[in-house]
């Protein structure tokens, strides 16, 4: 049998919101970014328009981010921009995760 772990680990301590793969990668990225339009995060998240819209969606709803829609010329321009809340709960999920890793013993 191995180390019990300590009584600290939760699982339940993930923000849901933000563990989804593409969700993750959207906060990743506007961690370092600020703000990003639609096509940009596209092209770097590898993701369909679809997918990516009820990605961003969700965080919307959730108040992580806030998205401008616009038109620069006739062309329309989705910018997303992570909030003040958006980055609490997006340091809050990497917390959770080190200590997820560090009370599993990695």
């Amino acid at each position: 049998m191995g180390k019990e772990p300590d009584s600290d680990f939760n699982i339940e301590a993930l923000d849901d919101v933000i563990h989804g793969r593409l969700r993750l990668g959207i906060m990743a990225f506007l961690s370092t970014a600020e703000s990003a339009d639609f096509t940009l995060l596209k092209n770097r998240l590898q993701a369909t328009d679809g997918n990516l819209s009820v990605q961003l969606r969700k965080l919307e709803e959730a108040g992580y981010v806030a998205i401008d829609k616009a038109f620069v010329g006739k062309k329309p321009l989705t910018t997303v921009t992570l909030s003040d809340a958006g980055r609490t709960a997006y340091i809050g999920y990497l917390d959770a995760m080190r200590k997820l890793i560090a009370d599993s013993g990695g």
